[in-house]
């Protein structure tokens, strides 16, 4: 069968959507002789838009300032062009999303891969392209060409667009088997890959990229097919308007370099939370602690924290950086939200001083909020632990630990919930959903490892001074 580049797509999808134009126009039923009113005019009368999503690190999900996520903000943005509030429902399993865009409306956006011939269905053009990608479990050997699959234990997502890739290689692989899963996220099944379950799983490029710092001990293997495209679903029979709007917008978005900006926010790189060397850290220590570290010690002296785990904590922040933005926003030094500076009365997030007080006085807040129950240095690492990820979350994962029959006063036990956020049958029997819980438990590890340095060159640094004193005063001392 031959191939279809870019071009030919291009020119098949104008076609298509003349012939769905001139198609609609003369089945659409009438009412009173007149056209009933079109998908965007009911938009705009009830003032909001409903979407239809998942809760995935790639879509959307409750982050450390709020709502997140690539196809959130897009369609957060999208509504705001339209004038009207964004009404999201996030619950959704993959398989699901469809069925409720063509029950209920207005827009699914749940990195759906565009398929013209899908029932009831009206896509808009291409946002992204989506490569499907073979990871398989570390351990596993030569797994670099679709031959070494014979055999394989294999995994993917049902209705997501990666079960296609598969398909296409069962001629050039007569063995090959796989299961596609239902009511699961990425983040299980690669979870299930690790633990052995699985050998291997098909997702997508993009996805591996966001969760594989989670996962150490699943591979990258090799791309599998054609890129698949990542579009938004509308109902079928209800008008071509809000699908123009929605066209016209992402145009826009792309035009402008908005769309390619979104892209390298959230997909641009894996290494958020990636330990940092060694080396980089001792430069860090040399050029830059030294500036802030009476700052430091300032908010330390008046919050009880030991200074160098305020230090610790702005360099998992932002490597001691005052001029540091993250991808959602957030800012300075100690990185805090602008909720939260402005809870902690910190008029400028970039001043270091105004930062690393507000980040030292927002950590005790945590930590006082937590239950007294929680003693010790299980409190100190919960309380950063929300800080990184929030107290609701937090507090969804010593649920969590309570129904594995864990103590959820104990960061041990809480530490193996928390990456449970990521998992559907677990995240969905909570109060706050979705999280990357993954992310609080690698910060607070890291934050203990920097802080034990700071400890070790302090020390090293004050032995080094008293031996100098002593072979000072043994030098002034006569024989």
């Amino acid at each position: 069968m031959p191939t279809l580049d870019c071009r030919h797509f291009l020119a098949y999808y104008r076609l298509y959507w003349a012939v769905v134009s001139v198609v609609w126009l003369c089945l659409v039923p009438t009412v009173n002789g007149k056209m009933p009113a079109q998908h965007l005019e009911r938009v705009l009368e009830k003032d909001f838009i409903t979407a239809h999503t998942r809760t995935t690190p790639t879509t959307y999900y409750e982050g450390r300032q709020g709502p997140t996520g690539f196809e959130y903000e897009l369609l957060h943005r999208f509504a705001e062009s339209l004038g009207v509030s964004l009404n999201l429902n996030g619950r959704h399993a993959p398989e699901e999303v469809l069925d409720a865009v063509r029950s209920q409306g207005d827009i699914g956006a749940a990195a759906l891969a565009l398929d013209p011939s899908t029932p009831g269905i009206h896509y808009t053009r291409p946002i992204i392209d989506m490569q499907p990608l073979l990871v398989y479990r570390r351990g596993l050997y030569n797994i670099d060409t679709t031959q070494n699959l014979t055999g394989l234990r294999i995994a993917t997502l049902r209705d997501t667009g990666t079960e296609q890739a598969l398909s296409g290689l069962q001629d050039k692989v007569p063995g090959l088997d796989w299961q596609a899963l239902a009511n699961t996220e990425i983040a299980e099944l690669l979870a299930r890959v690790e633990s052995g379950e699985f050998d291997a799983a098909v997702i997508f490029d993009h996805q591996f990229r966001v969760n594989r710092l989670f996962f150490p001990n699943v591979e990258r293997g090799f791309s599998i097919g054609e890129p698949r495209s990542l579009a938004w679903a509308l109902p079928a029979g209800q008008g071509l308007e809000l699908l123009e709007a929605a066209n016209r917008f992402l145009d826009a978005q792309r035009e402008s370099g908005e769309l390619a900006r979104l892209v390298r926010r959230y997909f641009g790189h894996d290494d958020y939370l990636e330990y940092v060397g060694t080396r980089t850290f001792l430069g860090h220590l040399d050029k830059r602690l030294p500036e802030f570290a009476p700052l430091f010690k300032q908010a330390a002296h008046e919050t009880g924290f030991d200074w160098k785990l305020l230090a610790a904590v702005g360099y998992q922040e932002s490597h001691w950086d005052p001029e540091a933005v993250s991808p959602t926003g957030v800012r300075g030094l100690m990185m805090l939200t602008h909720p939260t500076a402005s809870d902690m009365g910190v008029q400028n997030r970039r001043d270091p001083a105004q930062s690393i007080d507000g980040g030292a006085r927002y950590l005790r807040n945590l930590e006082e909020r937590l239950p007294e129950e929680i003693v010790g240095d299980n409190r100190l690492y919960m309380a950063l632990a929300a800080y990184n990820v929030g107290l609701g979350h937090l507090y969804d994962a010593r649920d969590i630990a309570r129904m594995r029959g864990g103590d959820p006063n104990l960061w041990a036990d809480v530490r193996e919930a928390l990456p449970l956020l990521q998992q559907r049958r677990w995240h969905s029997q909570t109060r706050y959903g979705f999280a990357r819980g993954g992310e609080p438990v690698i910060y607070v590890r890291n934050i203990r490892r920097y802080y034990e340095m700071l400890s070790y060159v302090e020390r090293s640094r004050q032995q080094f001074f008293q031996l100098g004193q002593t072979g000072l005063a043994s030098a002034e001392t006569p024989p």
